[in-house]
């Protein structure tokens, strides 16, 4: 994913700003629209950057504070680049009792980042959740859509390796 001056994904003013005409086009004239246009936007961006929210702002007609307001409540939209491969750790009580804490710390070295943060290569973004239904399997994690349990600190560098080299 190439970054403009901005650190913005989409693009210069021109080709890839044109999706995001597309989807305010669409809605132009609907009430309630913010959160669909929101959820487009992130889906062809990534992310929402600061100048997709201004021109949503100004293509719905809504100040920019209501758009950043809706975008700040909903965990579902974010603010920067999210790596290819989301690493979510379990912090919920099973995974904490059985060291959920050690597996974190451990990601954190691994990856080199803090939970919330997107490695410099943008290949993986951590995030801790509160529970992902595996309790049985504690201390459970999930990159992207598969499950990890029974995990131990010194296991985080295999269970990565194959998320390393995909493209």
């Amino acid at each position: 994913m190439k970054l403009s001056k901005s650190g913005c994904a989409c693009g210069g003013a021109g080709e890839r700003y044109e999706e995001l005409a597309a989807i305010l086009a669409r809605y132009q004239e609907a009430p309630g629209a913010l959160i669909p246009v929101l959820q487009q936007a992130q889906d062809a961006y990534g992310y929402l950057s600061r100048e997709v929210l201004e021109r949503i702002a100004d293509g719905l007609h809504l100040p920019i504070s209501q758009v950043y307001g809706v975008v700040t409540f909903y965990s579902q939209f974010h603010l920067n680049p999210r790596g290819k491969h989301i690493v979510r750790v379990c912090q919920g009580t099973a995974c904490h009792v059985r060291g959920a804490k050690a597996i974190l710390e451990a990601m954190e070295k691994e990856l080199g980042v803090k939970p919330g943060e997107t490695t410099a290569d943008l290949n993986f973004t951590l995030e801790t959740v509160a529970c992902i239904g595996a309790c049985g399997l504690a201390p459970v994690m999930m990159i992207d859509d598969d499950t990890y349990g029974r995990l131990t600190p010194e296991g985080i560098g295999g269970i990565l390796q194959p998320y390393r080299g995909q493209s």
